[in-house]
C-alpha cells in the first residue's frame, strides 16, 4: 500500500508517521508513505496556497491551483484508487470502509485546512469525503493519521499475529470482548473460570456471547445494522 498525503504543515507528521506499527510497516516495506507540501506547487511567488473566499465571510480557503499540480505531478508517475478529502461533511470513517480501504493499493490523502479547499477540488479531483466524527479540527492532518492508522494496521503482514485485527471492535459490527491477562487475581479480583479452563472452543463461545452483550448494552445501533 502507498499513501501520499497532501498537506500544507508537513511538520506534523513528524512523529505520528515515524513511531510503532506505521514505522514497522514501512520498515518491512508494506507500505510506503509520502508527505507532501502543498506550498511546493503553489507558482505564488511568497509559496501562498490559501485565499479569502468569494462573497466574503470569515476565513481563508485553500485554492484550487497548488493541490491540482499536486495530484497531476502524483498521478504521472502511478495510478490512484482513490483521493480522499479529509473533512467533517464526509462520510463517517467505521471498520466497514477501512477494511475496503486497506485492498486498495495507491491513495491520496488530502487534508484540508482553515475554511476547507475550493469547491471545484471536490467536485473534480476527490474521488472520496470521509470524516473521523462529527466535530471540526483545525485541519485534516489528524484525521488523515487517524485514517492512516486504521487502513495500515489492516494490510497482510502489518501486524505480528493478523488474526488480531480480525477480532478488534466493530469488526461484523460488534465489540471486542473484555480481555485479562496476568495474575489471575489481583487485590480478590478474578479473571473469569473459562478463561483459565483452556477449552478453546467454549471460551470462543464466551468471547461471542461477551461480544454481544456488550454491543446490546454501549452501541445497540450496531446490531441494527
Amino acid at each position: 500500500m502507498r499513501l501520499d498525503i497532501l498537506t500544507c504543515l508537513p511538520e506534523l507528521f513528524d512523529g505520528p508517521m515515524n513511531q510503532s506499527i506505521v514505522r514497522r510497516s514501512m520498515d518491512k516495506g508494506l507500505v510506503e508513505i509520502e508527505i507532501h507540501n502543498i506550498r511546493d506547487y503553489s507558482n505564488h511567488k511568497q509559496k501562498s496556497v490559501d485565499d479569502y473566499a468569494f462573497g466574503g465571510g470569515a476565513g481563508m480557503v485553500l485554492t484550487i491551483e497548488p493541490i491540482d499540480n499536486c495530484i497531476t505531478a502524483l498521478r504521472k508517475k502511478r495510478n490512484y484508487d482513490e483521493v480522499i478529502y479529509l473533512t467533517p461533511d464526509g462520510k463517517t470513517l467505521n471498520q466497514g470502509i477501512a477494511n475496503g480501504l486497506s485492498l486498495k493499493q495507491n491513495m491520496i490523502l488530502l487534508c484540508g485546512h482553515y475554511k476547507g479547499v475550493d469547491q471545484r477540488v471536490r467536485d473534480h479531483l476527490v474521488t472520496r469525503e470521509i470524516s473521523i466524527g462529527d466535530y471540526v479540527l483545525s485541519g485534516g492532518e489528524l484525521a488523515a493519521m487517524v485514517l492512516a492508522d486504521a487502513l495500515i494496521r489492516l494490510v497482510p503482514g502489518v501486524l505480528n499475529d493478523e488474526s488480531s485485527a480480525l477480532t478488534d471492535s466493530f469488526q461484523d459490527n460488534l465489540l471486542a470482548p473484555p480481555v485479562y491477562s496476568r495474575p489471575a487475581e489481583y487485590k480478590g479480583w478474578k479473571v473469569p473460570d473459562i478463561l483459565l479452563s483452556g477449552h478453546e472452543a467454549r471460551i470462543e463461545a464466551w468471547r461471542h456471547d461477551q461480544s454481544v452483550e456488550l454491543t446490546k448494552k454501549k452501541r445497540p445501533d450496531l446490531l441494527d445494522e
